[in-house]
């Protein structure tokens, strides 16, 4: 009843206040009923709400946009449509030379630094398998073989040594003598020669000066062990005592033969 009491009481004033108005406009009494027509309408709606308007949202910054990742650059040799080829920069003919240098011997050992061929042989004065002295000045005038071996009755050494006892004939037919020499003892010699039947003569060098001399005493490689130790090796001595022949590293097959035949051309 309040709600509706104070509608009347809207209307009415409505009404009033549209007359009030009319009048004073100097309107008719048309215009008047019109107005208060038009207050009642008003008045019975209610008055009108005030629009709640939400203040707007400020809009938020645009984020930075993410920069473009940078494109991978083409290769040359795509670009170019042809395929890159790596070159090799060739090694400096020092360092070739070096490693060269550096190369093992075939044989296995140091490179020899002895008397060559035109060169005179190396004076010696040693005692044989007998216990006997001989020097270099007893050869003299007479051309010779002195070979150098490590050790007696081993594989190598035996082979080699039997390979000069079956040539003998021929080298005592060319004039030419036959030496072997290691630093092995006078008695082991002797037992060696021995055993074999070698019928030339053998010379103890035990300190090996003679091999020294000769070149033949040097630093050996063996399964990565480093030892000093004799070059198996071949010299074929004139009767001026001039070397003229000069084996070094020597390969037991095959080289009795070949001394033999220079012993041979030699006379």
């Amino acid at each position: 009843m309040a709600a509706k009491k104070r509608t009347t009481a809207r209307a009415t004033k409505a009404r009033a206040n549209a007359s009030a108005a009319a009048s004073a406009r100097g309107g008719t009494r048309g215009e008047a009923k019109a107005s208060e027509k038009v207050a009642a309408r008003a008045a019975k709606k209610g008055p009108l709400a005030k629009p709640r308007s939400s203040p707007a949202k400020p809009s938020s910054p645009a984020k930075p946009g993410t920069p473009a990742k940078p494109g991978t650059p083409a290769k040359a040799g795509a670009e170019r449509g042809a395929r890159v080829v790596k070159t090799v920069k060739p090694a400096s003919p020092a360092k070739a030379v070096a490693k060269a240098a550096r190369a093992p011997a075939a044989s296995g050992a140091s490179a020899a630094t002895g008397p060559g061929v035109g060169d005179r042989a190396p004076k010696f004065a040693l005692q044989d398998h007998l216990g006997q002295a001989l020097s270099s000045g007893d050869l003299a005038g007479t051309p010779y073989v002195i070979y150098f071996y490590p050790k007696d009755d081993t594989p190598g050494c035996t082979s080699e040594a039997c390979g000069f006892r079956d040539a003998g004939a021929d080298f005592e037919g060319a004039g030419v003598r036959v030496l072997g020499v290691s630093p092995d003892s006078v008695a082991s010699h002797q037992r060696f020669a021995n055993k074999y039947e070698l019928s030339f003569t053998l010379l103890s060098d035990p300190e090996q000066e003679l091999a020294t001399r000769y070149g033949v005493w040097a630093l050996k490689k063996n399964y990565g062990r480093e030892y000093m130790g004799i070059v198996r090796s071949t010299f074929l001595v004139d009767g001026e005592g001039v070397i003229r022949h000069a084996w070094r590293g020597v390969r037991v097959n095959g080289h009795v033969a070949e001394v033999q035949a220079a012993a041979s051309a030699l006379s």
